[in-house]
C-alpha cells in the first residue's frame, strides 16, 4: 500500500480546518489563486513555519502588481524556520567533490560552522540590510555561510567560479556588498582553477567590500554535542532575502530581489506539495552557486530533508559519476537540466543498468523544455520514479508549472499550474487560448515575485521586463500551450519563436524533430525577420558530414512545411549561458548587425568562443 503523498495530507488538512473538499485538483487550483489570503495563510498552517510575529494583512493588492504586500508587519527569519529541523538524525548535508571525496554534516556540525561565521561577519560589522556576496563552489561551507548571513539579517548573493571576472563585477558592483566569500581555488572537470587575482581585482575595484574569507582555509566541520547558541534576527516579511541575477544574455544582469518570507512559504509549497518532498528525505538538483536552483536546492533544508551536494563538473571522469554519488548517497529527488537527461538517453551509463537506483523516487528537470522522447526513455530507465519538470525561472525563484503526484505524466507535458499561481495562456491579443500556442502569464500576484530590482528608481526595469506587453499583466516571455489535459507544452522563448507567414512555433520542436539524426550533436534555429528580409537559418553542430535534404523532409513533416529553414549550416559550437540555457536571441542580434558586447557578456556563457563563430558568420555571409 503506497504512502499518502504531502498533497494528499494537505487536502485532508483544509478539510478539516477549513471545511473545504475540492473533486479534482483543478477546484484546488481555483480556489488557491481565487481565495489568495486563506490560501497562502493554510501553507503556513500545514506546514507550520514560525513566525516572529503575526502578520495585520496577508495579501493587499491595489491594482499594482509591483506594489503588492504580503503578510504585512509580520517578521521571520529562514534560518530559524531550517535550524527547527537539528534535532534530526539523518544529516542535513551530503557532499562528494570530483576527486571522490565524501563527507556527510550532520546538523549540529552545520550550526556550529554557521555559529562560526555568524561572528565573523559579526565581528566585522555585518548587520541586518548589508549585503554579502560569495564567489564560490558549491560547498557545505558555502550553505553555512548563507545561513549565518541570513541569521543576522543580511543579504546574500552568490557567483559561482567559473564567471568571468567581468561578469562578477557587473553583478556585485550593482549591490555594494559589505563582505565577500569566495574560494580562492576550484576544481572542474579535473583541473584546478585559481581565483586569487580575479579576488584581489574584486575587492581592489568594489570600494564598499571592507572584509573577505577565504573558504578554502574554513572547511572543517567539527562534531560537538554541546547546546549552540545561535541567534536569529528576525526580518519583515518582505525584506530582501537574495539577490539573484538574470543571466545577462539580452544587456546588464538585472538584480532581482527576493523576498524572506515569499521563498520561505513558496519553497514549502513547491518542493513538498509539487514534488512529495518529505522530512529526512535525500534531495539533489545539480547546480553551482549562480544559478536559482542552488537556493531551490537550499530549501530541501526548511522541510528538514538532506541536502545532497556534488561540487565539479557532472560528467567527469564519466557519465556515470553523478549516478555513483546517487548510489552513495542514496538520493530520492535527482534534479538536472533537460539537457543532461537528454545526453544520458543517447550514452546510458552502466551505473543505469548495473546500480539498484530504485529509492530514487522523482526525477527533476528543468533549465529548457524537457522533449517528450526523453521524458519516455526516462520512464522506461526509472518505471518507479515521477518525472517532474518544472518551468519557472530566475525571476521568481521557483516555478509556476510543475509536478503533481497524484497525476499521470503525459510526456512532453508539465503536468500542471502549481498552487497559488494564477497562470493563464494569451493570444497577442490579451485573450486566453487552450490548446493553442501563446503567451505564458500571471493575471494575479504571486508570493515569489521580486520585491523589487535593486537600485530601480522607480520600478522602471522590473515594469518593462514583465508588464510592457499587457496592462497589469505578468507576461512571463514563455511561449507555451494549454493543452485539453490541462498539462502545459512549453516550446521556448517568445522572443525567439519562428513567425513564417503568419504560423508561429517554438524553437523547441524543430530541436526536438531533429535531434535523433545520428549526424546532430545539437542544433540552433534563428529566425530574421527585420527590414525585407525573412530568412529561417539552421546551424547544426556535428562532426560528420549533414544531409540537408533529410534535414529539411523532416522538418516539414514533423513540424510544417512554413518553418523548413532556408539555409543549413555546420557549425563546431552552439552558445549556452551557465545555467545551461541555449542562447538565442543574441545570437539572432549579432546576426542582425547589432554589436556584439551590447548584446551578450561573455562571461555569462558556458563556452564563450562559440560566439566567435556567430560573429565571424555574419560577416562573411549576411
Amino acid at each position: 500500500m503506497s504512502l499518502k503523498t504531502i498533497l494528499s495530507k494537505y487536502k485532508e488538512f483544509l478539510k478539516s480546518n477549513y471545511k473545504l473538499s475540492f473533486k479534482s485538483y483543478n477546484d484546488l487550483h481555483s480556489w488557491s489563486i481565487n481565495s489568495i489570503s486563506d490560501f497562502w495563510e493554510s501553507i503556513v498552517k500545514f506546514f507550520d513555519i514560525e513566525f516572529d510575529q503575526s502578520s495585520t494583512t496577508v495579501y493587499k493588492f491595489n491594482d499594482d502588481f509591483t506594489k503588492t504586500l504580503w503578510f504585512e508587519n509580520s517578521k521571520i527569519s529562514y534560518s530559524k524556520n531550517v535550524f527547527k529541523n537539528h534535532k534530526l538524525k539523518t544529516p542535513a548535508i551530503k557532499y562528494q567533490d570530483e576527486n571522490g571525496n565524501y563527507i556527510e554534516v550532520s546538523w549540529g556540525s552545520l550550526k556550529i560552522k554557521t555559529l562560526e561565521f555568524q561572528k565573523i561577519l559579526v565581528k566585522n560589522n555585518v548587520k541586518i540590510g548589508d549585503r554579502v556576496a560569495g564567489y564560490c563552489s558549491n560547498t557545505p561551507d558555502v550553505v553555512a555561510a548563507f545561513l549565518a548571513v541570513n541569521s543576522l539579517g543580511a543579504i546574500w548573493s552568490s557567483c559561482s567560479p567559473d564567471f568571468g571576472y567581468d561578469s562578477v563585477h557587473d553583478r556585485f558592483n550593482q549591490i555594494q556588498p559589505k563582505f565577500l566569500f569566495y574560494h580562492s581555488e576550484y576544481m572542474y572537470n579535473g583541473k584546478i582553477f585559481s581565483l586569487d587575482s580575479k579576488v584581489e581585482k574584486l575587492k581592489s575595484s568594489i570600494k564598499s567590500i571592507s572584509c573577505s574569507l577565504d573558504l578554502n582555509t574554513k572547511s572543517v566541520f567539527a562534531n560537538s554535542k554541546e547546546n549552540i547558541n545561535l541567534t536569529f534576527t528576525p526580518v519583515d516579511f518582505n525584506h530582501p532575502i537574495w539577490i539573484l541575477f538574470s543571466s545577462g544574455t539580452t544587456g546588464k544582469p538585472k538584480a532581482i530581489t527576493h523576498r524572506t518570507g515569499g521563498m520561505i512559504l513558496e519553497h514549502f509549497k513547491a518542493l513538498s506539495i509539487h514534488q512529495n518532498v518529505n522530512k529526512a528525505d535525500t534531495y539533489f538538483w545539480y547546480s553551482t552557486t549562480g544559478w536559482m536552483m542552488w537556493n531551490y536546492s537550499l530549501s530541501s533544508l526548511l522541510i528538514g530533508a538532506t541536502l545532497c551536494i556534488y561540487n565539479g563538473s557532472p560528467v567527469y571522469p564519466d557519465k556515470g559519476v553523478l549516478w555513483r554519488f546517487a548510489k552513495k548517497a542514496k538520493i530520492n529527488h535527482f534534479g538536472h537540466g533537460a539537457v543532461f537527461f537528454q545526453n544520458l538517453l543517447s550514452d546510458i551509463p552502466k551505473e543505469l543498468i548495473s546500480h539498484d537506483l530504485s529509492f530514487i523516487k522523482t526525477l527533476g528537470s528543468t533549465g529548457s523544455p524537457l522533449f517528450k522522447e526523453t521524458n519516455i526513455g526516462l520512464n522506461k530507465l526509472f518505471p518507479k520514479a515521477h518525472v517532474v519538470s518544472l518551468s519557472g525561472g530566475t525571476d521568481v525563484c521557483t516555478a509556476f508549472i510543475g509536478g503533481n503526484p497524484e497525476m499521470d505524466v503525459i510526456p512532453g507535458e508539465i503536468q500542471c499550474k502549481m498552487l497559488g499561481a494564477s497562470i493563464e495562456v494569451w493570444n497577442d491579443n490579451g485573450m486566453e487560448v487552450k490548446n493553442e500556442m501563446g503567451e505564458l502569464v500571471l493575471t494575479k500576484p504571486f508570493i515569489s515575485m521580486p520585491v523589487f530590482f535593486w537600485n530601480d528608481n522607480n520600478d522602471e526595469k522590473y515594469r518593462n521586463s514583465y508588464f510592457s506587453k499587457f496592462n497589469n499583466i505578468w507576461n512571463h516571455g514563455d511561449w507555451v500551450t494549454q493543452t485539453v489535459n490541462d498539462g502545459i507544452i512549453v516550446h521556448g522563448r517568445s522572443d525567439s519563436t519562428l513567425n513564417r507567414f503568419g504560423v508561429r512555433i517554438g524553437t523547441s520542436e524543430i530541436y526536438s524533430a531533429i535531434k535523433d539524426l545520428s549526424y546532430v550533436d545539437d542544433s540552433l534555429i534563428i529566425h530574421l525577420d527585420h527590414s525585407n528580409d525573412n530568412k529561417l537559418i539552421l546551424f547544426i553542430k556535428s562532426i560528420s558530414e549533414i544531409d540537408h535534404d533529410e534535414l529539411k523532409s523532416v522538418i516539414r513533416q514533423k513540424c510544417s512545411p512554413r518553418h523548413v529553414p532556408d539555409s543549413i549550416f555546420q557549425t563546431h559550437d552552439i552558445p549556452y549561458t551557465i545555467s545551461g540555457k541555449k542562447v538565442e536571441v543574441p545570437v539572432k542580434k549579432i546576426l542582425m548587425g547589432k554589436n556584439p558586447n551590447d548584446v551578450v557578456s561573455k562571461d555569462s556563457l558556458r563556452n564563450p568562443t562559440s560566439l566567435d563563430w556567430f560573429v565571424e558568420f555574419y560577416k562573411n555571409y549576411l
